[in-house]
């Protein structure tokens, strides 16, 4: 008697749920044709990126070497912090840079804040 009962509360719960998806099914149908909605394929290959604006320099930064800056970028940025560390300045000589910067302009450019003195 108590596997009968079990196999139809089991059959019962089956059954809702089928009715209970379709019902989603059906009703998300109806909402995504009265938007007017209909999915645009994904274009390939992908379209290619614009070039930057004229004023823009792709060059503004460059990834450390062995943890150091290069002579030619000696500006180090932290970009957890978003502070940007000058030659001279009391945390230079111990920070671990994310990015070298040419002068300080070129890291202010790209949102960094200068390292208090």
């Amino acid at each position: 008697m108590r596997r009968r009962g079990l196999w139809r509360a089991i059959g019962v719960s089956v059954f809702a749920g089928a009715a209970f998806a379709l019902w989603r099914a059906i009703d998300q149908n109806r909402r995504l044709g009265d938007a007017g909605w209909e999915p645009q394929p994904v274009p390939f290959p992908p379209p290619p990126r614009p070039e930057p604006a004229v004023g823009a320099r792709r060059d503004r930064w460059v990834a450390p070497v062995e943890q150091a800056c290069p002579a030619s970028h000696p500006v180090k940025a932290k970009l957890r912090s978003g502070i940007f560390h000058e030659p001279g300045g009391a945390s230079y000589g111990r920070t671990i840079p994310d990015r070298c910067y040419q002068d300080a302009t070129a890291a202010e450019a790209d949102g960094l804040r200068r390292a208090q003195r």
